[in-house]
């Protein structure tokens, strides 16, 4: 005989205070999807404003639109536009040096005065007579600092030096409050930029940063010819910065950041995490001491702002290397006087 069925029975009133709580509990639940969902479209308004307001929306409304706002900036492009100038850089030095217009001797001081900002040291560090390797290598550094103080960590947006190093100070004051304002008001700012290097800015640079070097390769009113080859290499130098500064992220202003140029000192140790030699050096991998002989081009950091602690105090804006500096180490400027180092250019 078969045992029949056992059935678990409530009361009616166990029933209606389950069935009040299940529904209390939903409408909660359906309260908060639509608090997530109204928060997630906010976000998109957000988004969209911003997107706007960088000119990088589809619809392009009321925006100058160029390659550099439609682009966004990511490591392809940066190796692309970096490999371009590092040609310009490397065509005009060889240039120079094939057809020197004094003694190499006479180029390589002038490069060290520009280097060292007019101050040379006591104990010059070539007691020899310069070669072309050494003077092309001096004259890529002279040119990969002024393109990093100069350019790079300058928001050209006008002709007028003045102007370009208060929007630069500006630009610095509004990041360490705000990186989405800074970012929404840099990539408007170079919206209206400049769409060249003029040739006064051009002739600025020079003089500013390079002003012994100028006097020795282009004396006298020579030096204010617009066709120079130097123009035309801070000209692609221009066109790198703008593409860097003015090109949106891919973060949609949500993880914003801006980019510095570095150039390691002449005679520093050389550091792997933020130097790249361009030859294989022996003596460096062997562990042995080496420096810096010069810089062949400027490395390149993104600084991120730093994140606000619990205690109210914002840390230090982060600086990360997404390029390290190219440069050529000590003993392969001093050539054969470097008694047992073999230099090997890397594949």
């Amino acid at each position: 005989m078969t045992a029949p069925a056992q059935f678990d029975v409530i009361s009616g009133e166990q029933y209606r205070y389950a069935l009040t709580n299940f529904r209390i509990a939903h409408e909660k639940v359906e309260e908060q999807r639509g608090q997530l969902q109204e928060q997630e479209n906010q976000v998109a308004l957000l988004r969209a404003r911003i997107a706007l307001l960088e000119g990088t929306n589809e619809g392009g409304h009321g925006m100058r639109t160029s390659i550099v706002q439609q682009n966004t900036v990511d490591d392809f492009s940066i190796k692309t536009a970096a490999s371009k100038l590092d040609r310009e850089i490397n065509r005009w030095a060889a240039e120079v040096v094939r057809v020197p217009p004094c003694a190499l001797n006479d180029l390589r001081e002038a490069a060290l005065t520009d280097v060292f900002d007019g101050y040379l040291p006591e104990e010059t560090p070539y007691p020899f007579d310069a070669t072309g390797i050494q003077v092309q290598n001096l004259l890529r550094h002279a040119m990969a600092q002024t393109i990093s103080d100069g350019i790079m960590n300058c928001l050209i947006v006008t002709d007028s030096p003045e102007a370009n190093i208060q929007l630069t100070r500006i630009h610095e004051h509004i990041f360490s409050r705000d990186a989405t304002v800074a970012a929404v008001w840099r990539r408007q700012t170079f919206t209206a930029a400049v769409e060249r290097c003029s040739a006064d800015m051009s002739r600025f640079f020079l003089e500013e940063h390079m002003p012994a070097l100028t006097q020795v390769l282009h004396p006298g009113d020579a030096k204010y010819q617009e066709t120079l080859p130097p123009f035309l290499v801070l000209e692609a130098a221009y066109e790198f910065s703008r593409m860097l500064h003015g090109a949106p992220s891919n973060s949609a202003g949500t993880a914003d950041a801006f980019y510095r140029g570095f150039v390691p000192e002449l005679g520093g140790n050389l550091s792997s995490r933020q130097m790249e030699l361009v030859k294989r050096c022996m003596k460096s991998e062997r562990g042995e001491l080496d420096r810096v002989g010069a810089t062949v081009f400027p490395g390149l950091v993104k600084v991120t702002r730093g994140v606000v602690q619990p205690n109210g105090q914002q840390s230090e804006h982060v600086h990360t290397v997404v390029r390290r500096a190219q440069v050529i180490c000590e003993c392969a400027l001093l050539g054969s006087m470097a008694e047992g180092v073999q230099m090997q250019p890397i594949a």
